[in-house]
């Protein structure tokens, strides 16, 4: 994984992304971020999740992108045949198709409600405080709720 580190300032609403105004006191701390980094590892990382939770969240991000379901916006510069290693058997379009299938079944497996914290964070890549603020939810209340979605997902998968 390529590491994009960037320091940002610590301050009481969180990390400040631009510079400070004119004249403002500095802050007390700066933090390292590497921007590289997805918000499911961070949280494994400082253990807000277990293995069996990342392992999840990873493996519906994988589907989410190998059913190509983010939208794009210019043609397609993928190379036309691909040396692939499991699945084996199946064409670029049935492994797209399963991923898609296997993506739609872990996020029905989550259950309404879910789903817009699980596409946010692990699909999307969205921070948890901006996930939060964007879904109108109380400050640190997304962690506990993704948890939740991400056991259901790992149930899904059978992720022991």
């Amino acid at each position: 994984m390529t590491r994009h580190l960037v320091e940002r300032e610590l301050t009481p609403e969180g990390p400040r992304r631009s510079a400070p105004a004119k004249g403002a006191r500095r802050p007390a701390r700066t933090v390292t971020v590497n921007l590289g980094e997805s918000p499911i590892t961070w949280l494994h990382a400082r253990g807000h999740l277990s293995d069996r939770l990342r392992d999840a969240g990873e493996a519906l991000r994988a589907d989410y992108e190998r059913a190509q379901i983010a939208p794009s916006i210019t043609m397609r510069w993928d190379p036309v045949r691909v040396k692939t290693t499991g699945e084996r058997g199946l064409e670029a379009s049935e492994r797209q198709i399963a991923a898609r299938q296997r993506f739609d079944g872990a996020i029905r497996a989550a259950g309404r409600g879910l789903e817009d914290i699980l596409w946010r964070v692990v699909c999307a890549g969205e921070a948890l405080p901006e996930a939060e603020r964007a879904l109108g939810w109380p400050a640190r209340s997304g962690k506990l709720v993704l948890r939740i979605a991400l056991e259901r997902v790992a149930d899904y998968y059978r992720i022991a």
